[in-house]
């Protein structure tokens, strides 16, 4: 009967059982962007992350985990970066960058250089490139987005041919032809406007979207209520992280959606369920993306 006594059967291994194989202690600090909430590790000994991607997944689960949309590495600079950020997503997918998480990131810095520096500037190494967060001297954090990647060849879509932009195509999802225009932040991202964004079943259409023969590499998805030209409604639904209540990215690429479809101005509020963040494309083509990140506790895995 093994280790079974008195009827008393050995307990069933539960998710915590995976931080008994980490084998060390891990600091973390959580903190969230709009809601957007990411577990931040201090990787800088390592040029690999820590903790694995299946890790990742159990450490994101909201019910036997920590809790978060995915966790994000600190890791040395590389080609003239003065630090590298990975990400794992709460499935365990690795994203090539993350709005919200990069003004979550370049808190987190500050807070493990111990800066006074009411403002300064970093430059960050991701795997869409190099992007330069900004703490301003309000406490929010403006982030140079560089500039949004228009071609099917960049999304990547096979929507229409690789030379061509993805303007007002219509897509059929869910039994229902939808107009969508696709952008790349250097993650891809398919942006359709609504009436409203409150009647859209997300948990129903997000995943038929983010997994449509189209985008080989998966889409994330945002659905967007134009209530003025300065103003946009926005619900997404996130690769890899499912309905969160904020998307940085996924902002700016719907902003580009609403001027190539000429929707809305260059400068605009867009309105998530966790809060608004502020987005200007630029003159100079790039996207500047201003809103808060705040640090919610501290912790260890033993």
């Amino acid at each position: 009967m093994g280790s079974r006594k008195s009827g008393i059967v050995d307990p069933l291994p539960t998710p915590y059982s995976l931080f008994t194989v980490l084998n060390m202690t891990i600091e973390f600090v959580k903190y969230h962007g709009l809601g957007n909430d990411f577990i931040l590790i201090d990787n800088r000994a390592s040029s690999e992350p820590i903790v694995t991607p299946e890790q990742a997944v159990k450490l994101c689960d909201r019910h036997f985990g920590i809790g978060a949309d995915g966790v994000i590495f600190a890791l040395p600079g590389t080609n003239g970066a003065d630090y590298t950020m990975r990400i794992f997503n709460s499935d365990g997918s690795e994203p090539e960058m993350c709005g919200n998480g990069i003004r979550c990131f370049a808190k987190f810095l500050a807070d493990l250089e111990g800066s006074t520096n009411p403002t300064s500037r970093l430059r960050i190494h991701t795997l869409a490139g190099i992007i330069v967060p900004e703490l301003t001297a309000d406490g929010q954090v403006k982030v140079d987005m560089g500039e949004p990647r228009l071609l099917a060849e960049e999304i990547p879509t096979t929507l229409v041919t690789a030379g061509e932009k993805v303007i007002n195509q219509s897509l059929n999802v869910a039994g229902q032809t939808w107009s969508v225009t696709c952008v790349s932040m250097g993650n891809p991202h398919c942006i359709t406007f609504v009436d409203d964004v409150a009647a859209i079943p997300l948990e129903e259409i997000g995943p038929q979207f983010e997994h449509h023969p189209v985008f080989p590499q998966r889409t994330n998805t945002e659905f967007i209520q134009v209530t003025g030209r300065d103003y946009l409604k926005m619900r997404v639904w996130e690769r890899g992280a499912g309905a969160t209540l904020a998307c940085g990215t996924g902002a700016c690429a719907s902003l580009v959606a609403g001027v190539l479809a000429g929707k809305c101005d260059r400068v605009a509020t867009v309105e998530l369920p966790g809060g608004c963040l502020q987005i200007e494309w630029s003159h100079d083509q790039k996207l500047y993306m201003t809103g808060a990140a705040e640090r919610v506790f501290a912790g260890k895995i033993e």
